[in-house]
């Protein structure tokens, strides 16, 4: 199983965004990706992500390489995954 590969749901770990999910649409190089929640769903817009600040998840959906945001959505309701990246990840940050 690869980790990082197109449709690969994610958490972001880093930024305003942390705790919620992302769907991985495209692998730009070694350290970065292009993702989207989409926006009406998680509220993450269509933006380049560094690899350290996502968390892979289990979850996967079958879309297309810079599939739009349309297909996103409707890809994740067949899979009844729209709650699943609706849902909020507590981020906990470790005290050193």
């Amino acid at each position: 199983m690869a980790i990082i590969e197109v449709g690969r749901i994610c958490v972001k770990t880093k930024g305003r965004e942390a705790g919620q999910k992302c769907v991985i649409l495209d692998i730009i190089d070694n350290n970065f990706v292009l993702v989207t929640g989409p926006k009406k769903v998680s509220g993450i817009k269509r933006r380049r992500t560094n690899l350290l600040h996502l968390e892979p998840t289990d979850k996967k959906i079958d879309i297309s390489k810079g599939a739009s945001d349309e297909e996103v959505e409707k890809k994740l309701q067949e899979a009844g995954l729209l709650d699943f990246v609706k849902e909020k990840v507590k981020i906990k940050i470790p005290v050193i």
